[in-house]
């Protein structure tokens, strides 16, 4: 059982849990960190050193609350380290807070470290090697799975808490249940290696408390109630520094270097590494994992400092506490089990080859010594313990720091690589677009534009196919307060009724069939900048109510997910059908309407601006001179007749199509046989032949004409159509600037 697990939803991966396991017990698998258990000492380091508190200790509460309701006689054995933790109240309120729980009898663990002191005097007597104890679990655990080599060095003798369990089990019969309580998380493991014969379950302090809270007792408010069995002495200074020496009676000096206590995780290893190497051989080490002893494993808590545990564990050792033996533990005669014995429980894990090992260090950028900088970071000592991790699959190579990042940065150059070629070709497709026209009913359109652009207001584009809608709404984002941010556009008749909900709000792995990975909505990916739903009206009355909520509540909710995420988005929307027949035939929802229909504009179809034909014709013209990278002079006067007497029933995208198609077949000149035969049946006047252009002059013109009017066009795109401020951008007068536009057949807005 693996007392210690992961949230995987929590763990971000940063290998602080790596770093600060003394074994390695750590897999790091694609999205977490995992506890690898059979190599788990639960000494609680990556409990403790988990930023994101991904980490937590498997809560035992309901169990042993379902041994309490079971009606069974249930003993609580308190660690010795008890008075540390349960520094604010008397110990003898804390017993009656057990009691309250349902406990039948509460006894002291350092009973069972005097139980062991013999047992322990003799060993030492009789001991030719050296002896190492076996009180700490995670100790033990540590030389079992990671030192088999030292297992002959083990004590054959059983913790404090074993022996008070196998003493009460004796006089109580095995169906008698005792719960431990202490500090200590690898308590849990020896618990469950004893398979009940000793202790039944071991609790945490903190999962007391939490008992306690469940059945609203204030302990601090409590009366006092005596211990029960048999009161320690000396075996109450266990928990502390040096206190097992006193509990078990053994002489002891500091300066002795053949009677030996080592604490915390850093001299504990070095210890073992130091025997191993047969660098030290004292007679006996009493080795205890934490730091302090007992009194400073992970779980304990942080307000009090070690100095204050240790001063309340001695005060508890001077003073004592109420006892009220009962008769059978007078004179019971019963000897507990005190021996015990120990296993190789190492797993194997396979030795790379030095080729292999090299292959690992290259395959992270390491080809030389020099490459190796052993930085830690990724919570391995070195690089080649790194690669070696690797090999035996607890480590990804992707957790190698300098590695990433000179990746990233290799892949950040090839990005902006193709950010700046993405924004090349949409710059060509859309960086000098503006929208063209001079008439009336353009300029009412910009006019409309400039209003509210730099408002958050919905705005919904009304208009038939070819009408120029997407141009409008991305003008309204360019002029915007929005436009550093991204503009997403979808066109809902393009997707399913599943698939576009899928791609408006995202979803989740495992959502739908081909859900294989998360993916991020349009939506989200639209956050703080501007969304464009071309069609609107054509979505499915489903998908209306969920675009309700998102414009109602402002979150974005993905498919197959419980979880919402806030959005700050700006909506426009255009359609060419009637929503207001909709909502009365009711295929659109009148709600979703009203929310949509905030600020209406309605592009006018070509055929009620013919005024702006021969503009936009020319705008198109030098499109598709730099989209064919051919030199076309201009459109010749019965070809823009022609246009003048069309009805452009697929408007401007219509035009941009026949002047792209008639340069095509153009030479240096649209004429009117260049556009398509519609044009040419419906042409009745007549015109002029085309002049000689064999002179100078009339060679030279059309290209002059042209400068001048593509110059002409600019500065009315930049000045929004105003002439006054079209003439100061050129430098011109505003009388010479209308000359020049009449005779081009160009208009501008007066100022107002």
């Amino acid at each position: 059982m693996q007392p210690i697990i992961t949230i995987t939803e929590k763990c971000r991966k940063c290998y602080s849990c790596v770093r600060s396991c003394p074994v390695k017990a750590i897999k790091v698998e694609r999205d977490y960190a995992e506890i690898v258990s059979e190599r788990c000492i639960g000494c609680g380091n990556c409990f403790n050193a988990c930023p994101q508190n991904a980490k937590i200790v498997l809560n035992e509460v309901a169990q042993v609350e379902n041994i309490l309701a079971e009606g069974k006689k249930v003993i609580a054995v308190l660690g010795t380290s008890f008075p540390a933790h349960f520094h604010y109240i008397k110990p003898e309120q804390l017993v009656t807070g057990l009691k309250k729980l349902g406990f039948s009898e509460v006894h002291e663990e350092g009973i069972g470290a005097e139980m062991i002191g013999d047992a322990y005097s003799k060993a030492l007597t009789a001991g030719e090697k050296t002896l190492i104890s076996s009180h700490c679990p995670a100790i033990v655990d540590l030389i079992e799975q990671h030192y088999p080599e030292l297992i002959g060095n083990l004590m054959p003798i059983v913790s404090p808490k074993i022996a008070v369990g196998n003493y009460l089990k004796k006089i109580h019969g095995a169906d008698t249940k005792i719960v431990f309580i202490s500090s200590c998380i690898a308590c849990r493991f020896e618990a469950h290696a004893n398979d009940g014969n000793a202790l039944d379950i071991a609790l945490t302090y903190d999962e007391l408390e939490t008992l306690f809270k469940q059945r609203n007792i204030s302990v601090k408010s409590l009366a006092e109630s005596s211990f029960d069995g048999i009161e320690p002495d000396k075996g109450r200074l266990f928990p502390i520094s040096d206190g097992p020496f006193e509990a078990f009676s053994i002489p002891f000096s500091p300066f002795d270097t053949e009677i030996m206590s080592v604490a915390g995780e850093t001299h504990v290893m070095d210890i073992i590494r130091d025997l191993i190497a047969k660098r030290i051989s004292p007679k006996y080490v009493d080795l205890r994992f934490c730091d302090d002893g007992c009194i400073g494993p992970p779980s304990h808590t942080k307000e009090v400092t070690a100095v204050c545990k240790r001063n309340s564990i001695i005060n508890y050792f001077k003073k004592g506490a109420a006892y009220a033996t009962l008769p059978e533990y007078l004179n019971s005669g019963v000897n507990p089990v005190l021996t015990r014995s120990f296993e190789d429980r190492g797993v194997s894990l396979p030795t790379p080859k030095p080729q292999e090992v090299k292959k690992i260090l290259r395959a992270t950028g390491k080809y030389t010594r020099k490459n190796e900088l052993d930085c830690g970071a990724c919570g391995y000592k070195s690089c080649r313990e790194h690669a070696i991790a690797v090999f035996q699959g607890l480590a990804g190579m992707e957790m190698c720091l300098p590695h990433n990042l000179h990746v990233m940065e290799e892949e950040r150059g090839e990005l902006i690589q193709k950010y700046e070629l993405a924004r090349r070709e949409l710059y060509m497709e859309y960086g000098d677009e503006f929208i063209v026209g001079t008439d009336s009913k353009t300029l009412e359109v910009l006019d409309m534009i400039k209003q509210v652009a730099p408002t958050p207001t919905t705005v919904l584009i009304r208009g038939e196919s070819g009408t120029g809608k997407e141009l409008t709404a991305r003008a309204i984002h360019r002029y915007s307060q929005k436009n550093d941010k991204p503009l997403v556009t979808l066109n809902c008749t393009a997707l399913s009724d599943s698939l576009l909900e899928s791609e408006l709000f995202g979803h989740k792995r495992g959502a739908f069939t081909g859900a294989v990975a998360d993916k991020k909505g349009l939506f989200e990916a639209a956050d703080g900048g501007t969304i464009f739903l071309d069609e609107i009206g054509d979505i499915t009355p489903k998908l209306q109510a969920e675009l309700l909520r998102v414009l109602d509540s402002g979150e974005v909710r993905p498919v197959g997910s419980t979880v919402s995420k806030k959005i700050d988005v700006r909506l426009i929307a255009a359609t060419n059908k009637s929503l207001e027949s909709g909502v009365k035939e009711g295929w659109f929802r009148e709600d979703l309407y009203y929310r949509l229909n905030v600020f209406a504009m309605t592009m006018p179809p070509l055929r009620n601006r013919m005024e702006s034909v021969p503009l936009l014709a020319h705008h198109f013209l030098e499109k598709a001179q730099k989209k064919l990278n051919k030199n076309i002079m201009g459109i010749e006067d019965r070809a823009i007749k022609a246009m003048l007497q069309y009805q452009w029933p697929g408007n401007i995208r219509e035009m941009q199509n026949v002047i792209e198609r008639a340069a095509v077949l153009a030479d240096n000149l649209i004429v009117l046989e260049n556009l398509p035969l519609v044009f040419t049946e419906n042409y009745s006047d007549e015109f002029p032949e085309i002049p000689d252009l064999n002179s100078f002059r009339t060679e030279r013109e059309p290209h002059v004409m042209k400068i001048e009017k593509k110059l002409l066009l600019k500065y009315l795109g930049e000045s929004g159509g105003n002439v006054s401020k079209a003439a100061q951008l050129a430098g011109v007068p505003r009388r010479t600037f209308y000359r020049i536009l009449d005779k081009h057949g160009l208009k501008g807005r007066r100022s107002q």
